[in-house]
C-alpha cells in the first residue's frame, strides 16, 4: 500500500472522470451514433450521452420517460465486456502517468502527481497530457480536476464536465467553492439538499458561515461535521493505492496507416524500456509478458508468454515481446494495428525472488543499472536507446554535465 504525502500548499491531486462512460464507448465504437442522443440499458437508463442529457434524460429513468423527453432517442443494449476493456485501457494510461493511483469506480480515479514535477511538468501539464493520451489511445473524452484536496479535485472535475480540465490553485480555493450549490458537497443528496433549502441555505458559502452546532441540528451530528469541514475545504485524506499492482504496463496509439515491422519495433522498445525502468525503480520483477493490440475497427487482441524466471531486465522482456510480435505479425499487417500495449504481470518483490544457479550477472543487468543511474541523476531524457531513433540496438549517450 502507498499513501501519498502531498505538500499542504500544492494543487497536485488529479480527479480523472470519463464522460458518460458507457454511452461514450458506444459512440466511439459505432460512428453512426456520434453526435446523436443515445441511452444505454433498455428498460432502465444506465447511461445517457450528452446529446440526450440536453433533453433532460438522466440515468435511472425508465426508457419510457426518456423517450417522452427525447422522441429521437436511440437506445442500445449494454456491452459490459466492451466497457471493462475500455476501462482497462484508461487505467493503463493512469498508471503510466503516476505510480500513485486510487481507483474509485470503473470510470474514475484519483492520481497523486506531487512527486513528478521535475520528470513530467506541472500538475496542469500532466493533467493535460493525460487527457490527450486517453483521447488518442482509447478514443474517449475525459475530464480532469486538479486541486490540493481530493474533495475539491472531484468538485473541479464535476464543474469542468464534459471533456474539460480545471485547476483550482490553493489561493483561490474558497473563491471557487463557496458560490457553488450545496449539492456539490459530498453526502448532500436530494433529501439533505431539501432540508438545507427549507432553511434558506443554497450555497456552500452559506454552509461555511453556519456554526457547526447549527448545521448538525439540521442534518445530524456526523453529516454536520462532514459538511462543515468540506465547506472550508478541510479534507485530510490522501490518495491511497490500497494494494500493489499485479502488473505494470504502458501503451501507445498509432496513426491509421500501414506500419513496417521495424517501425513497430521502435515503439516496442520504447514501451519495454519505460516499463522495465519503472519495475526496477519499484523493486519488482515479473514473469508474464503480454502484448495488447487494437485494430482499425476498435476490436482488440492479446498475446502473452510466461518466462521460467521473473525478471526486470529490459533486453529479456523485449526479446519475449518481440517474439510474440513476430508470431502475430501477419495478423497485425492484415487488420491494421492502431494501438500497441505491453505489460509485465505475475509481479513479485525483487528481493523475495530466489536467484538460480549460477549467480553470474549478465551484461544486460549491468547496462540496465548504468541506464537507471544516469536517468536518476540527470533525468529520463539524458539517455536514450538508439533503437528508438535510428533503428540500431544499444544506448545513446548525449553530453552530460560534469
Amino acid at each position: 500500500m502507498f499513501v501519498s504525502r502531498i505538500p499542504a500548499n500544492t494543487a497536485s491531486i488529479l480527479h480523472a472522470d470519463l464522460d458518460s462512460f458507457y454511452a461514450s464507448v458506444e459512440q466511439r465504437d459505432d460512428p453512426r451514433l456520434r453526435g446523436r442522443p443515445i441511452t444505454v440499458g433498455g428498460g432502465i437508463v444506465l447511461a445517457a450521452s450528452y446529446e440526450a442529457k440536453a433533453f433532460g434524460v438522466r440515468t435511472a429513468m425508465t426508457g419510457t420517460q426518456a423517450r417522452r423527453l427525447c422522441p429521437d432517442l436511440i437506445d442500445v443494449p449494454a456491452r459490459f465486456e466492451a466497457y471493462t476493456a475500455a476501462s482497462r485501457d484508461v487505467f493503463d494510461v493512469f498508471h503510466d502517468t503516476s505510480p500513485v493511483v486510487e481507483p474509485m469506480s470503473i470510470d474514475e480515479a484519483f492520481l497523486d502527481v506531487s512527486g513528478l514535477r521535475f520528470l513530467a511538468g506541472s500538475p496542469a501539464e500532466i493533467a493535460s497530457g493525460l487527457r490527450t493520451r486517453v483521447a488518442e489511445q482509447v478514443g474517449l473524452p475525459i475530464t480532469v480536476g486538479v486541486a490540493r484536496t481530493k474533495f475539491l479535485a472531484k468538485v473541479a472535475s464535476g464543474v469542468a464536465k464534459p471533456d474539460g480540465l480545471l485547476v483550482v490553485e490553493p489561493d483561490r480555493e474558497l473563491a471557487f467553492l463557496h458560490p457553488l450549490g450545496v449539492e456539490r458537497l459530498w453526502g448532500v443528496g436530494q433529501a439533505t439538499a431539501t432540508k438545507l433549502h427549507e432553511r434558506g441555505i443554497h450555497t456552500v458559502a452559506e454552509v461555511a458561515a453556519m456554526p457547526e452546532a447549527a448545521l448538525t441540528s439540521i442534518v445530524g451530528a456526523g453529516m454536520g461535521r462532514q459538511l462543515h469541514a468540506l465547506a472550508h475545504n478541510r479534507d485530510p485524506r490522501r490518495v491511497d493505492t490500497g494494494r500493489r499492482r499485479g502488473s505494470i504496463g504502458s501503451q501507445q496509439a498509432l496513426a491509421r496507416r500501414r506500419r513496417e515491422r521495424h517501425e513497430i519495433d521502435v515503439v516496442l522498445w520504447r514501451l519495454v524500456d519505460r516499463i522495465t525502468g519503472r519495475m526496477r525503480r519499484a523493486h519488482r520483477v515479473g514473469r508474464t509478458v503480454t502484448l495488447r493490440f487494437r485494430f482499425d475497427d476498435f476490436t482488440r487482441a492479446t498475446r502473452s508468454h510466461s518466462l521460467p524466471q521473473p525478471t526486470a531486465a529490459t533486453n529479456t522482456v523485449h526479446a519475449t515481446a518481440a517474439a510474440l510480435l513476430d508470431q502475430n505479425w501477419s495478423m497485425l499487417e492484415t487488420r491494421g494495428i492502431t494501438l500497441l500495449g505491453v505489460s509485465v504481470g505475475n509481479l513479485d518483490d525483487a528481493d523475495a525472488v530466489q536467484l538460480t544457479l549460477p549467480f553470474e550477472r549478465c551484461e544486460s543487468d549491468d547496462l540496465d543499472e548504468v541506464v537507471d543511474a544516469v536517468r536518476d541523476r540527470f533525468g529520463r531524457s539524458a539517455l536514450q536507446r538508439t533503437v528508438t531513433t535510428s533503428g540500431d540496438a544499444g544506448v545513446q549517450l548525449p553530453m552530460l554535465p560534469d
